[in-house]
């Protein structure tokens, strides 16, 4: 039997339901994944939540064929998956697969930093970087989200800044694939400062040209990151199904 959909207040159309159909069919389709992948970020959906492509199309007021797309698309990036009969549910979190993402990062980021370490001077990607890690602690961000995102900045700048293309688009490919648990390692304060301190370091060795310091100093933050991500991430699994629970329950209470 399918589980009762978790209760969302989010719709794409303020008009009546099928009005937003009257968009281009591409970017309803767009804009139902990024609405579900946003809530998935958000663990609003845990592993094992099941639901149909009905109640998508009802919620968000468009109707089975963007909402196809978009689950098929989150399907293929290994966050869904649907049987004939039970319909579509969430995937648990491979943690295997985030582990040897976790890995190629270190390599895209350690051959950065060696290409980086051969340039005379500092790229504009690192110059931009100075004024975001390198203030006073008074100047620090304490926000998690704008710090995650930030995060997510530094990382891509330090590859960009090499200049190859090539590189970047993977990275870039890698930064969504792991964004999900990524964004957790700033739920709390102490991450967020030893994010700043660690950045800050190999923000100065890259500056020094001290390629096997940045190297080390990089893969030592990632390797920490991704033991830190693991341990959030089953804590906020969990809180996550238990405020499922009582949001379920409220609903059904509601419509009693």
């Amino acid at each position: 039997m399918m589980a009762a959909m978790p209760y969302r207040s989010t719709t794409l159309a303020t008009a009546a339901p099928g009005a937003a159909d009257a968009k281009p069919r591409a970017a309803l389709a767009e804009q139902v994944y990024a609405q579900l992948k946003a809530e998935l970020h958000d663990f609003l959906w845990v592993p094992g939540d099941r639901f149909s492509e009905t109640d998508i199309g009802a919620r968000l007021g468009v109707s089975r064929t963007p909402v196809r797309e978009a689950l098929f698309r989150l399907r293929n990036e290994g966050f869904l998956d649907v049987e004939s009969k039970a319909g579509w549910f969430v995937k648990p979190i491979d943690f295997d697969r985030l582990d040897q993402l976790y890995d190629l990062r270190i390599v895209l980021e350690t051959a950065s930093l060696d290409r980086l370490a051969q340039r005379a001077d500092d790229p504009p990607e690192v110059q931009a970087l100075k004024a975001v890690w390198l203030v006073s602690e008074s100047q620090r961000l304490t926000d998690g989200h704008t710090v995650g995102a930030l995060d997510e900045q530094f990382h891509a700048q330090l590859v960009a800044a090499t200049g190859n293309h090539e590189m970047a688009r993977v990275h870039q490919d890698l930064t969504d694939r792991i964004r999900i648990v990524r964004r957790l390692d700033f739920t709390r304060s102490d991450r967020i400062e030893a994010t700043y301190n660690e950045h800050a370091k190999i923000l100065r060795a890259v500056i020094q040209r001290k390629p096997d310091a940045a190297k080390l100093l990089l893969k030592s933050h990632i390797e920490q990151s991704k033991l830190e991500v693991r341990k959030i991430t089953l804590h906020a699994l969990l809180q996550a199904r238990e405020h499922g629970r009582v949001e379920r329950a409220a609903v059904l209470k509601k419509a009693v």
